[in-house]
């Protein structure tokens, strides 16, 4: 979206669909009145997202008439509609104190731009963002002062990264890594974000069924969060010191794919006996995982993956499942999302989710198989159990999102008192973690007085 920043309004602009927001009016209102669309709720974001689905089917140009709005509820409202707005909208933000909204717009486009990145990233089928194109294409953040190193498969083999190599050998495409940098100013160690990246998912062996697979490109979505969230703090100059390690593999049923039982040599030494090959983002992110500790020794590590129904059968698309071993830093990815609309629910973790990752042939096993006559497990809980197994002997603060529910959304907007249309939906692949991770940067690790 292509925004103006306007302190009066001319002639051409006056004519234009224009934007009024009412607080007044219950969230999700809208109507038009006297010539404006009026537009209620008091969470301006929100109200923007709802405003853009207002407009009439085709427009292309509108006035958002913020006026009453403080400096930053504009500038919120605004940064709503082009989550929301089709390519090549154009949106003038009428504003008395235009030099106010400058700075503030600055700050938000950096954000937008991130998820964007991230959006595009999602969007893109399985053949064209092979981990090699994935790779590729994140080799760009380089022209905004991001580090960008790719491993290859030869690389991988020589480091051992038996769980990635594992889930991407059945595939014609072969795995990679990329380790993302950001050096910032503050001389602290960094926080390290890593993403599931897998560009699309069959199952593997454990074939999914064919209904709904088409969507399985964007199991990616992770690590697509994690990349917009890097280009967002390298466009707001972060003083924050950040890296991302993303594992990027396709799992196929080829010849040579990983079988159920098999025992793989992960990164960290331990052993994993395999169950389900469709469980295979816990063993990409287990590699990633250990790699980010050992390379960084970070101050705080947060992991998203598209990783279990689970996490979608109890939270719905609402909300992503958070799994920690650090109340603070809960607490402030909490926090973040609250303020931004990404919101978390923190799910457990305890002692019967270890003992259930007990192997008789492997260190421990991939998840645990359901129970006689279907009986459902706490796979969400499990995975995050796993996952914490290859932080080390002494692990840093570190979260797990399980993202599964919230990678699109549907947004339902019925005009108000036209009774005979239909609900409109809209499924957009929202980009969801970039603004959190944002916010959670933004928030915690860029005040140079917590050293």
């Amino acid at each position: 979206m292509r925004l103006r920043l306007r302190g009066r309004l001319g002639p051409r602009a006056a004519s234009r669909p224009r934007i009024l927001p009412d607080p007044s009016l219950p969230r999700g209102a809208a109507f038009w009145w006297g010539g404006m669309l009026r537009i209620g709720g008091a969470e301006p974001e929100r109200a923007g997202a709802a405003a853009v689905l207002a407009l009439p089917a085709g427009t292309r140009r509108a006035v958002l008439d913020a006026r009453a709005l403080a400096p930053d509820a504009a500038v919120a409202m605004a940064g709503g509609m082009a989550l929301r707005a089709p390519r090549g909208f154009r949106l003038d933000l009428w504003h008395d104190d235009p030099e106010a909204l400058a700075p503030l717009w600055q700050r938000a486009r950096a954000v937008l731009r991130g998820v964007a990145l991230a959006r595009r990233l999602v969007a893109s089928p399985g053949n064209v963002l092979t981990p090699r194109r994935f790779a590729h294409r994140l080799k760009r953040l380089e022209r905004h002062g991001i580090a960008v190193h790719v491993l290859g498969p030869k690389r991988l083999r020589q480091a051992g990264f038996g769980a990635l190599l594992a889930v991407g050998q059945g595939s014609a495409n072969p795995p990679r890594l990329a380790v993302l940098r950001w050096a910032g100013r503050i001389p602290v160690a960094p926080l390290v974000l890593v993403g599931k990246g897998i560009t699309f998912d069959t199952g593997g062996l454990s074939l999914k069924r064919g209904p709904g697979m088409e969507v399985m490109a964007g199991d990616m979505a992770g690590a697509a969060a994690c990349a917009g969230a890097m280009l967002a703090a390298a466009l707001r100059n972060s003083p924050a010191p950040l890296a991302a390690v993303l594992p990027l593999a396709e799992n196929s049923p080829g010849a040579a794919a990983c079988r159920p039982g098999d025992v793989i040599t992960t990164l960290s030494g331990q052993t994993v006996e395999v169950v389900d090959t469709d469980a295979e983002g816990r063993l990409v992110l287990a590699d990633a995982l250990n790699y980010a500790v050992r390379a960084f020794r970070p101050e705080a590590v947060v992991d998203l993956a598209t990783l279990t129904g689970a996490a979608i059968a109890a939270l719905g698309h609402e909300r992503a499942a958070i799994f920690t071993n650090d109340p603070p830093l809960a607490a402030a990815l909490c926090a973040a999302g609250e303020a931004v609309g990404e919101r978390l629910w923190p799910l457990p973790v305890t002692e019967a989710d270890d003992e259930a990752l007990r192997s008789d042939i492997a260190d421990l096993r991939q998840c645990c198989p359901s129970g006689p006559q279907g009986r459902h497990v706490p796979d969400a809980s499990h995975a995050a159990a796993f996952l914490h197994r290859f932080l080390g002997p002494h692990p840093p603060a570190w979260a797990h999102l399980d993202i599964a529910g919230t990678i699109g959304e549907e947004v339902r907007w019925r005009p108000e008192g036209d009774a005979a249309s239909p609900d409109t939906p809209l499924t957009v692949p929202g980009g969801f973690g970039v603004r959190l991770l944002d916010a959670l940067v933004a928030n915690r690790f860029e005040d140079p007085h917590r050293i």
